[in-house]
C-alpha cells in the first residue's frame, strides 16, 4: 500500500473566516479586513439595492380597496453646505460625544482647529478619534449619533 504525499497545510484558517463573517452579521458592517503575519483576509457582503415595487393585484369583487400602483424610489438629491467634507476613514459606528450623556465634541457653528477631535468611530471595539482635517467653522454635521458609517461616507462639513 503506497502512501500519498501529504498536501501542504492551508494557510487560511476557515474558523477565522467564519468568525469574521459572524462579526459582519452581528455588527451590521458590510466588510471587514484583518492582516496578521503577512496574511491578509478580507470578508465582505455584497449589498445590492433593488427597486421597491408593488404589483397591482386584482381586487376581490366584494372589497372596494384602491388599486395599488407601482412605486419606484427616485434617488434623493442632497444639497450640502459649502465647504470641505470630513469623510469617514473607516467602517464603523459614529459617536458625536465621548460618552453617553456628555456634550458633543463639536456642534454646528463651532470653530475647530486642525487635528481637533470632531467625533469618534467605533470599529472592532476600538474607539477611533476623527480629527478635523483643517481649521474652520463647522457648518454641517451630516451623521447622527450611533449611526453606522461606511468608508468614505461624508460625516461633516467645515468651512
Amino acid at each position: 500500500m503506497a502512501s500519498s504525499p501529504k498536501a501542504p497545510a492551508d494557510p487560511i484558517d476557515s474558523r477565522l473566516v467564519r468568525k469574521l463573517a459572524d462579526i459582519l452579521t452581528d455588527t451590521g458592517l458590510s466588510e471587514i479586513e484583518v492582516e496578521h503575519a503577512g496574511l491578509k483576509i478580507r470578508v465582505a457582503k455584497t449589498l445590492t439595492a433593488q427597486p421597491m415595487m408593488q404589483v397591482a393585484a386584482p381586487a376581490p369583487m366584494a372589497a372596494a380597496a384602491p388599486n395599488p400602483v407601482a412605486v419606484f424610489a427616485e434617488p434623493a438629491v442632497v444639497e450640502r453646505s459649502k465647504g470641505d467634507l470630513v469623510n469617514s476613514p473607516m467602517v464603523g459606528t459614529v459617536y458625536l460625544q465621548p460618552q453617553p450623556g456628555a456634550d458633543s465634541f463639536v456642534k454646528v457653528g463651532d470653530t475647530v482647529q486642525a487635528g481637533q477631535t470632531m467625533m469618534i468611530i467605533e470599529a472592532m471595539k476600538t474607539m477611533n478619534p476623527i480629527p478635523a482635517p483643517k481649521g474652520g467653522k463647522v457648518v454641517e454635521i451630516i451623521v447622527a449619533d450611533g449611526q453606522p458609517v461606511e468608508f468614505g461616507e461624508p460625516l461633516a462639513v467645515i468651512e
